[in-house]
């Protein structure tokens, strides 16, 4: 599956027919792919700060959120702690991905609990690619990695941005 072929099935789960929107995300996906970084999957969904829903874009990289043309929102995966799906009958599947650079809610997200698997297993193997070049080098290193990695997780937490309960699964993902 090419870049034109993932972001065309994200929004044929939107609904969106209008080409000119189809071609200005690839162009803008295109223009922000990392050196390596391959599709992997999409769905359609609403981020809560934009009135109309969007496509969610899954790399190998990056969870990348595209409306209208505009840059997408990137979430590093090597960065995602926890991803969980709700329901209300508000705002139907709600997508919460957890990360250490903050959490990120998505709604009405088409088959959302297909798509939080694929975000978590892409997630782990972003981390596990990402920390298998260097074990064998910085053993010391991890230890004050992991500090910096617990701490950022304990700002958000007193910040109000994680739940008691998804500070706690976050912080025993990074722990082990």
């Amino acid at each position: 599956m090419d870049w034109t072929d993932l972001i065309e099935a994200g929004f044929d789960l939107l609904g969106n027919g209008s080409n000119d929107a189809r071609a200005a995300a690839v162009r803008s996906v295109e223009a922000a792919v990392e050196a390596g970084e391959q599709p992997v999957a999409a769905t359609a969904g609403r981020h809560p700060d934009h009135f109309r829903k969007g496509v969610l874009v899954l790399t190998t990289h990056r969870l990348l959120f595209l409306k209208d043309g505009k840059p997408p929102l990137p979430v590093a995966l090597t960065a995602v702690t926890d991803v969980t799906v709700t329901r209300s009958r508000l705002n139907g599947e709600i997508l919460r991905v957890v990360a250490l650079t903050g959490a990120h809610r998505f709604e009405e997200v088409a088959k959302a609990e297909v798509f939080a698997e694929q975000v978590r297993r892409a997630s782990a193997d972003a981390r596990s690619a990402a920390a298998a070049p260097a074990l064998p080098a910085v053993a010391a290193a991890s230890g004050a990695e992991l500090l910096d990695q617990l701490e950022r997780l304990a700002a958000l937490h007193a910040g109000g941005a994680l739940t008691a309960e998804e500070f706690s699964r976050a912080k025993q993902r990074l722990i082990g």
